[in-house]
């Protein structure tokens, strides 16, 4: 999909921007620049991490999400619970509580996508024994991953793990399951609505093609849900709906859990942007082809880290620890059928190839691309190479880009400007010395 049709999950409200710099500096991709006071988020670059609601103090950015009203329109709801959200009660002991909670609100089911983790878990143990599988293979569940490396790393695309995610799996097998329970129900009077703890989720969603377009109709915030969920869950009475989880669902939440349960130690696990560029960068040098597997997540701590969740990442990781002590395995293990392949996989959890989307190029042609980053290089031998920001853009490199296309000017440099201005006020000042001198010497007559 171009990405000039790519549809964002993170907003800004310029009327709350003071035009600080913390989004600026923070922005994994540069798509922030400071212009006129006020921040401007390219769209072309933006991978809706939610980095910059994180560092924003003065709520100027947001995730647009979808209301709890809007499963309204539909006869029959299911729910999609992200793993995360197990991890933001206090106290919670039991995976069925809030299970029952999710009835108790009005959802009249309950997929968990921690039931569809153990089903991606089954096939990526597969593909790793592909003998035509390229090494080492990059976790495709965190959206703002993929569409990071869409847009920088093109030699990693084909990296990617080609299998639906979770949330993507659950969706497809809530409404098949509520098909054959409910034949009385057409399949568009089926809502399946997820929770995410993320907005590169909500825009994973509203972005896919009509081709291959995911069951999940609405998105929620877990921020939303958990505050319903606290007036809803009993936790004296005993809950009435099953749990579907095991230990390796639900350990999808929290760093390294997904890697951990594929049986191979050739693995690496990083959580927080920057440490996913950090990887990426060593990867695409060809510094870590003894792996087989790399498991990366945008936010720190894992899902528990995303922006729409409402505890500290690290204690409900912990939280999550405690409850997966109760939990067996798994819930669902997948095993070949009669005459099946050991090693296949079903088409329809197969994904498309993630194909490389640059953001804006510089020309339309290579020679014009190529003329233009020679006047890049020109104008950043002259900058300070300090990256302090204060010029609007996030870096002297990228400045010195902004100003070849024309969105910036090289006077808003404020350290070249500062030394220009000392440098005239000396020569401003050695003139009026001279001139003294001279007036000084007619005064005494000589």
């Amino acid at each position: 999909m171009p990405n000039a049709v790519y549809s964002h999950s993170v907003s800004l409200n310029a009327e709350k921007c003071v035009g600080c710099t913390n989004c600026l500096r923070r922005c994994p991709t540069e798509a922030i620049r400071i212009r006129n006071g006020h921040a401007h988020i390219d769209a072309s670059r933006c991978i809706d991490c939610g980095e910059c609601i994180r560092i924003c103090t003065h709520k100027a950015k947001k995730a647009v999400y979808d209301r709890f009203e809007a499963m309204d329109r539909f006869k029959w709801k299911i729910a999609l619970p992200a793993p995360s959200l197990y991890g933001q009660f206090n106290n919670l002991t039991d995976l069925d509580y809030v299970i029952e909670g999710l009835h108790s609100i009005g959802f009249d089911d309950v997929y968990e996508v921690s039931r569809a983790a153990e089903i991606v878990t089954g096939y990526t143990r597969r593909y790793l024994e592909r003998p035509d599988m390229k090494k080492p293979v990059i976790n495709s569940a965190c959206p703002a991953v993929v569409r990071l490396i869409s847009l920088r790393y093109p030699e990693l695309c084909d990296h990617l793990l080609p299998i639906r995610s979770p949330m993507e799996i659950a969706a497809a097998e809530a409404k098949k399951e509520a098909l054959h329970a409910h034949p009385e129900l057409k399949e568009d009077e089926i809502g399946i609505a997820f929770i995410s703890p993320c907005p590169a989720k909500i825009s994973f969603v509203k972005n896919r093609p009509p081709e291959d377009r995911t069951a999940v109709d609405v998105v929620l915030s877990i921020s939303e849900i958990y505050f319903l969920l606290l007036s809803a869950m009993n936790p004296d009475g005993a809950p009435v709906h099953c749990s579907s989880s095991g230990m390796i669902g639900v350990s999808w939440a929290s760093p390294g859990g997904e890697s951990s349960a594929l049986f191979n130690e050739k693995y690496l696990a990083a959580d927080g942007i920057e440490n996913v560029i950090r990887v990426l960068d060593h990867l695409e040098d060809g510094s870590l082809s003894e792996l087989e597997y790399i498991e990366l997540n945008a936010c720190n701590g894992g899902c528990t880290g995303g922006v729409l969740t409402v505890e500290n990442p690290y204690i409900a990781n912990a939280r999550l620890t405690n409850l997966r002590r109760t939990l067996p395995i798994a819930h669902t293990v997948i095993r070949p059928k009669d005459g099946e392949d050991s090693l296949s996989i079903p088409e329809e959890y197969l994904t498309a190839p993630v194909t490389y989307l640059p953001a804006k190029a510089l020309g339309e042609t290579v020679g014009e691309a190529l003329d233009k980053m020679a006047k890049i290089e020109k104008i950043y031998a002259r900058l300070p190479d300090h990256d302090c920001g204060s010029c609007g853009s996030p870096t002297c490199r990228s400045f010195a880009e902004d100003v070849v296309k024309g969105e910036a000017t090289e006077d808003e440099c404020i350290v070249n400007m500062r030394a220009l201005i000392e440098d005239l006020a000396k020569k401003i000042d050695i003139g009026n010395v001279g001139a003294n001198a001279e007036k000084k010497k007619d005064n005494n007559g000589f």
